[in-house]
């Protein structure tokens, strides 16, 4: 598997950017984080100030830098301002597993966007980083997540996976594994 993001790939869609977090996304990252319906479903808690998501930032920019983690803020072409984020991180290199991870807010819900989003992320992490099988950990109470899971051919697993969440309630576990890999068995 394929882990060096120090050229950070940026990613486009017909609608939208997925582009790297930046100090100035500190507002939204607040307002992202502070959205009671989103910190629900991830098992978050609803304290998030200017300074936790400065701070939030900072991590995340470390991860990116050491190859811990790849994060996109997702973002209409024609508007910067960050409408949710998409993450993989949790590698296994040596199975060839990587979790992917996204929150939108609340406004932007049901517009199709994070389907949109996770297509283009969902080919990167097969086409570029080479991984087998992107592993998603949703609320099973978070009917529309788990809707998009489905529609995007992730399938219901028993299986827990590398499964490193402890807040979610109803955590249920959903892969996708590469069709390049399946095609090669």
């Amino acid at each position: 598997m394929v882990l060096d993001f120090k050229k950070f790939p940026q990613l486009l869609t017909d609608r939208l950017i997925l582009r790297n977090i930046e100090n100035t996304d500190v507002a939204l990252i607040h307002k992202l984080r502070s959205d009671e319906t989103v910190n629900a479903f991830v098992g978050r808690d609803n304290s998030s100030t200017l300074e936790k998501a400065k701070d939030y930032i900072l991590k995340i920019q470390n991860l990116i830098q050491k190859n811990e983690c790849i994060y996109w803020v997702i973002n209409l072409k024609e508007n910067k301002d960050l409408m949710g984020c998409v993450c993989l991180w949790n590698f296994d290199p040596e199975n060839e597993i990587v979790e992917i991870g996204y929150e939108m807010l609340s406004e932007f819900q049901g517009k199709g966007i994070m389907g949109e989003a996770l297509k283009k992320v969902i080919e990167y992490a097969f086409e570029e980083m080479k991984a087998k099988i992107i592993t998603a950990f949703p609320s099973s109470d978070n009917n529309s997540s788990v809707a998009m899971l489905k529609k995007l051919n992730f399938e219901f697993e028993e299986n827990k996976y590398n499964n490193t969440h402890e807040k979610v309630k109803n955590l249920v576990t959903f892969t996708l594994r590469n069709p390049h890999t399946l095609k090669a068995i």
